[in-house]
């Protein structure tokens, strides 16, 4: 009996996957567990292991094609019945379909533009036209609900070809097409048309205007820079476009407020020092200064629980869980994941968490459960050269805190109502907090008191 391959489900909120590329051509022989294609979804990417042996005998979809979880999107023939091939029935053919207008693309992989014709959207069946589902049982991917919310639609009068009704990202585009809001029109300059394999987190501003400035006719588009001789083009990855369209939503949606306080970490050096070495064998990896930032971090949001919140339109939900997003890099761009439930860790638990979810990243591992969830992040971009910065909150959060480098400088200090100048370890934290839902007491006291924790580094190792 032949093996479908469906599109897994790559986290609780992943509802989708769109097909980046395959790794294997229709007659191929297969193994079990061979990577056989390249998924993205709007959390994280990843490969799709064979599920089973035997010759790929049809890719049901088709390179750039978004697939609901559970969608079919190749078959497989199992070895021992492709041992003796059978002759292709010519019914089984799939007719090629009708290309609409074509829109142009940029192949990030080969950095070369190519013309890609929209895949004709699904008629649903009558059943399903005729039942439509439960508007309150519905579900919506985040991609179609931050389209919706930009465009101000209402999901509800938007018919969906997805399973059991669902409203796609692909309805939204024939639905705004049908209005004459097309988010993404076809442009001779690559720079201004959005990507069709890429789910957005919020349409691109070049290619998708506000409606006010669309209706007005009154469009600003930056000039286009062409590369000369000796300039080099790096097209974007898919993270990097998936973090631009985040950074780019995340700042014309929140009011961005930032305030700075300056942390004598010289308590904090000096315990770190003393345990370092004991802490290395017990452990088997460095201790740092990031697990203690994270535990001052929690302490403080357990002090101030409405910046360990998430706006959910006209509300603030305030989180029970503290689940701290750490920010990381690696080689493709900027990673945030998650240490639930970090209310209840130690310094030392914070640190294992951190340390393994690192070794994640570095062996790309690292799954969509591990990005989802956060409600408030930490970001420590690096100890050389940063004095300080603003962060952008990552949504729906409302806060995020930048660490700064420790450097050793003169300060006046008092001791026994005497001042003093003396040589401490100092840094500057950062905190970037969301103006709708955040007022500048409660961030100003929420980052005091962070300041205050590390500097007293009150810590058990």
């Amino acid at each position: 009996m032949a093996i479908e391959v469906t599109m897994p489900q790559m986290g609780e909120s992943v509802v989708e996957g769109t097909i980046a590329k395959w790794l294997v051509h229709e007659g191929d022989q297969v193994a079990l567990d061979q990577p056989i294609a390249e998924i993205s979804t709007d959390k994280v990417d990843a490969e799709i292991p064979s599920p089973g042996a035997g010759v790929i005998t049809a890719l049901v979809a088709q390179e750039g094609e978004t697939v609901p979880v559970g969608g079919k999107i190749a078959i497989i023939e199992p070895a021992a019945s492709a041992a003796t091939p059978k002759p292709k029935p010519a019914a089984a053919a799939t007719p090629a379909p009708v290309a609409p207008p074509a829109a142009v693309a940029t192949d990030g992989a080969a950095g070369a533009r190519k013309v890609e014709a929209t895949a004709p959207s699904r008629v649903p069946s009558p059943s399903a036209a005729a039942e439509p589902a439960d508007e309150g049982s519905r579900r919506y991917s985040p991609v179609v609900m931050r389209m919706a919310a930009e465009y101000g639609l209402d999901l509800k009068r938007i018919s969906g070809t997805g399973i059991g009704g669902r409203v796609t990202k692909r309805d939204l585009m024939n639905y705004l097409e049908s209005q004459g809001g097309t988010p993404a029109q076809p442009s001779s300059r690559p720079s201004q048309t959005a990507p069709t394999t890429a789910p957005a987190a919020s349409p691109a501003p070049a290619a998708s205007p506000p409606r006010a400035a669309a209706a007005s006719g009154a469009i600003f588009r930056p000039p286009l820079y062409e590369p000369r001789e000796g300039d080099v083009v790096e097209p974007f990855t898919r993270r990097r476009k998936l973090i631009a369209e985040h950074m780019v939503y995340s700042k014309t949606h929140a009011p961005h407020v930032g305030t700075v306080a300056e942390v004598d970490m010289t308590r904090a050096a000096a315990l770190r020092e003393t345990h370092k070495q004991s802490f290395r064998d017990r452990e088997g990896f460095a201790l740092t200064m990031l697990p203690l930032a994270a535990a001052a971090t929690v302490r403080a949001l357990k002090e101030f629980p409405r910046m360990n919140a998430a706006v959910a339109g006209d509300s603030l939900v305030i989180r029970r869980e503290i689940n701290l997003g750490v920010a990381m890099d690696d080689e493709e761009g900027l990673l945030v994941p998650v240490i639930r439930s970090a209310q209840a860790m130690s310094v030392v638990g914070l640190a294992r968490e951190i340390e393994r979810l690192r070794r994640k990243i570095e062996s790309r591992q690292l799954t969509a459960d591990d990005l989802a969830g956060g409600s408030f992040t930490l970001s420590n971009p690096g100890r050389e050269g940063n004095l300080y910065g603003f962060a952008i909150i990552n949504q729906p959060q409302v806060g995020i805190l930048r660490m700064g480098e420790i450097k050793r400088r003169p300060v006046a200090v008092e001791s026994d109502g005497l001042e003093a100048i003396a040589i401490r370890s100092m840094m500057y934290l950062a905190l970037s907090y969301d103006h709708r839902v955040i007022d500048g007491v409660l961030g100003n006291r929420f980052l005091y008191r962070v300041a205050r924790i590390l500097a007293e580094a009150d810590f058990e190792l």
